[in-house]
């Protein structure tokens, strides 16, 4: 029987749950999980300012194809750091047909970040996908692969196709996924093809073949991954509307509250009793970041939960110190507010924000930024006129949006994630010298609690502190 975690690290952000975190989880025998989510940006930007502590040179190093690494090295590294003031390099933007240098990008970054997050421990390590992040997928999945990574968890969508690409690239045989693209016709060419060996060059011997958590919000889409998806479906975390990230719609038709946010009903309650009737191992998530709520999860037949926002805000998690501080600072003093954002996303999904004077939260701060949008991880794939895939965002210049066939109400409130993410956790942009990329926090309604890891005396607390004080009565509760 396979001994599963009790405790998932959720897979925050881009680059919130970093190697780092996933790493100090594991070795402390619960799932560390990497956030899979725009790591060829991250791993350019580490190089560009100049390798801090040489972690990344480190993973390069371990890369089976060493020439690949080698150019990667060449062409991001700046000994020192770029200048402050000194925009990052961009990179090619995601396309179905992505050049060379950015398949090596993808698969390279998702290595290193998996190979880093095992080092020192021999426990499972998880990489996070989200579905809506299409055109990234199949070099990126390798990748975490080739660096032995345990588990997949994938959310944001309906993932059928997953599990059977898995079971290929556990043997490095070729692999295909179906674009989503609006208004596409059935005879038009949707799909996105990735050949291992013609890659690497050569052949490697085979690989593990991880476990696949399909990450739901419903019972009806439990079944539905269960009989349609093309392999197998290891388990599920079900997370509730309080998590962090993105959230799946209510069900039914969208009503809002006095305050603009989406209002959850019963329908949107997942019925346990039925989920465990699957005989599939589920994990709970949203708001189970209490020793509490673990025994409750526990005793409803749950195998554990994931646990995001705690770890978050712990010292090992790479949201950049400052945002860190300042949230921390308001969740102690009762001020803290995390918004359920139904316009932030420019893929539609509701979306959790964090308020922090200064970011994208702030009105003003969000109206005085010029949209822009040069990184593409959200863009919509659609058809044009012409019978072409093409690429369009709701966060984009109204004027390009609209000449796209863009509906001009979809860009209400949209904001650029990419960026903001990024600047999240310490990496933003610089535009002409004299602007920088603003955050915007994602976090889950238990921000309000996370003073409860604080150790006595102490302003910060580790990921050790939020395993132990969340294990605290789970395991009387597994004893019994």
């Amino acid at each position: 029987m396979c001994n599963y975690p009790l405790i998932i690290q959720g897979g925050m952000g881009a680059g919130v749950s970093s190697w780092r975190l996933a790493n100090a989880v594991s070795q402390l025998g619960q799932l560390g999980v990497v956030s899979g989510t725009a790591l060829d940006s991250i791993l350019a930007r580490r190089l560009q300012d100049g390798d801090p502590g040489g972690h990344m040179r480190r993973g390069l190093d371990r890369f089976p194809i060493p020439e690949i690494a080698e150019r990667i090295w060449d062409n991001y590294y700046i000994p020192g750091g770029k200048a402050d003031r000194t925009p990052y390099k961009s990179l090619p933007a995601p396309a179905q047909h992505p050049p060379r240098e950015l398949q090596e990008l993808y698969v390279v970054s998702n290595f290193v970040e998996v190979i880093l997050a095992r080092e020192g421990h021999d426990n499972p390590v998880g990489i996070n996908y989200l579905e809506k992040v299409q055109l990234p997928h199949l070099c990126s999945i390798y990748g975490a692969m080739l660096a032995g990574v345990e588990y997949i968890l994938m959310g944001a969508g309906v993932p059928l196709k997953i599990p059977g690409i898995l079971d290929r690239f556990a043997n490095h045989e070729p692999a295909t996924y179906l674009l989503q693209v609006a208004g596409a016709h059935d005879e038009d060419d949707r799909i996105m093809a990735f050949a291992p060996r013609e890659f690497m060059g050569r052949d490697l011997p085979p690989l593990t073949r991880p476990k696949f958590l399909a990450i739901i919000a419903s019972y009806t889409l439990a079944i539905t991954m269960l009989k349609k998806a093309d392999g197998k479906v290891d388990g599920f975390v079900i997370e509730g509307a309080t998590a962090g990230g993105h959230n799946a719609p209510p069900r039914g038709k969208l009503q809002l509250d006095a305050t603009g946010e989406a209002i959850y009903g019963e329908r949107d309650v997942v019925d346990l009793e039925k989920i465990r009737e699957l005989n599939v191992p589920f994990w709970l998530a949203g708001g189970y970041g209490s020793p509490e709520k673990l025994t409750a999860a526990l005793a409803a037949g749950a195998t554990g939960v994931q646990v995001g926002t705690a770890f978050a805000y712990c010292e090992e998690s790479d949201l950049e110190n400052g945002y860190k501080r300042s949230l921390m600072e308001k969740a102690r003093a009762g001020t803290a507010r995390v918004c359920t954002d139904v316009m932030a996303s420019p893929t539609s999904f509701p979306f959790k924000v964090a308020q922090l004077e200064g970011s994208l939260s702030d009105k003003q701060v969000y109206q005085a930024r010029p949209r822009i949008c040069d990184l593409g991880y959200l863009r919509e794939p659609y058809r044009t006129p012409a019978g072409e895939i093409d690429y369009r965002c709701s966060a984009e210049p109204l004027t390009i949006y609209e000449s796209k066939g863009g509906k001009l109400e979809n860009t209400v409130g949209r904001k650029c994630l990419c960026n903001a993410l990024l600047a999240n956790i310490g990496h933003p942009q610089v535009r002409n010298g004299n602007f920088t990329e603003r955050a915007l926090v994602t976090s889950g309604n238990d921000l309000t609690e996370v003073g409860r890891f604080l150790p006595e005396g102490s302003d910060s607390y580790t990921a050790k502190h939020v395993v132990h004080r969340l294990l605290g009565r789970a395991s009387q509760a597994q004893a019994g």
